[in-house]
């Protein structure tokens, strides 16, 4: 072997052991299911999202069936009552939660996504189009995210594909800086120069090379975007920009029961409670995750 391939060979050899040296033995998710907060957070949201997807299948009635009057109270087959058009609460709370669901990981994966790519070659660039990708990030963060929503559903209504598209563009210029800022202490590090030197395609620089040790970051930061995207689309549908009006959803829910509060609560407890218990939930796992991946609270969560 020529001595050309032996120092290829070397030097790829030490990239990769290089680019790996700040992984946590046990990975960022198993030290982070020791930690109660994270446990309690996966218990909290998983039972929420079970609601949702199984709740469709084990519903007393048609969530548009009319079954009471309206507001009728506890009982005759009705375990929370009647809503504001006599449907049964219950069976519209069941079927309500997949809207939610659906909408908000979508626009999850649509903002982490976008974000993860500006944020990464924003890193990389180290010129002029670093600064260019970062203004527009601080252009479209300029804009209050419930403003920016509510101009685009009134300006083309409320379609499933908006609220996605505007979530999401509300997600990613957060996510684009925050990889930003971890990736760019990777991007000065030899092994990325090491694979520089040996010609490596940008992209695959950018894929095998900084992204893996940039996941501490975007995993904590994916579920806090979750968390902020559920908040988001519960209130687009409880001003009225739900995404099919006519259907079952958490959000509208409250809207519509709202002034009857104190006579007949649980149309608009129900899903404040679903809620709150999921955004809690992804709040306490992101929370774990974040703790997890600096290292806080580490000798107590093994104990």
């Amino acid at each position: 072997m020529s001595n050309e391939a032996v120092e290829s060979a070397t030097v790829s050899t030490v990239a990769g052991t290089v680019a790996h040296l700040g992984t946590p033995r046990g990975g960022l998710l198993r030290s982070a299911l020791r930690m109660w907060r994270t446990r309690i957070g996966l218990l909290c949201a998983g039972v929420v999202i079970l609601v949702a997807i199984v709740g469709p299948l084990i519903a007393p009635h048609d969530p548009s069936e009319f079954v009471a009057a309206p507001y009728a109270p506890r009982g005759d087959g009705l375990l929370f009552g009647a809503d504001h058009l006599g449907q049964d609460v219950l069976s519209r709370f069941l079927h309500g939660g997949r809207s939610i669901l659906i909408l908000s990981v979508l626009s999850t994966v649509l903002g982490v996504g976008g974000g993860v790519l500006v944020g990464l070659v924003s890193a990389y660039a180290r010129n002029a189009l670093d600064d260019v990708l970062m203004r527009s990030m601080d252009v479209v963060l300029a804009f209050p995210q419930l403003m920016l929503a509510l101009v685009a559903m009134a300006t083309v209504g409320p379609k499933g594909w908006l609220i996605v598209l505007t979530v999401g563009l509300t997600t990613l210029p957060r996510v684009a800086r925050v990889i930003r800022g971890a990736a760019v202490p990777v991007v000065e590090r030899d092994f990325v120069g090491a694979s520089e030197t040996l010609a490596e395609p940008r992209l695959r620089i950018l894929a095998v090379d900084v992204l893996p040790n940039v996941t501490g970051p975007l995993v904590v930061e994916t579920t806090l975007r979750l968390t902020y995207a559920v908040g988001l689309v519960a209130s687009l549908a409880f001003l009225g920009f739900a995404a099919n009006p006519n259907a079952a959803d958490w959000g509208l829910m409250i809207q519509e029961n709202a002034s009857a509060l104190t006579v007949q609560p649980w149309g608009t407890l129900l899903p404040v409670i679903a809620i709150a218990v999921l955004t809690v939930g992804t709040g306490l796992i992101g929370d774990g995750l974040a703790r997890a991946s600096s290292g806080i609270d580490r000798g107590r969560a093994d104990g």
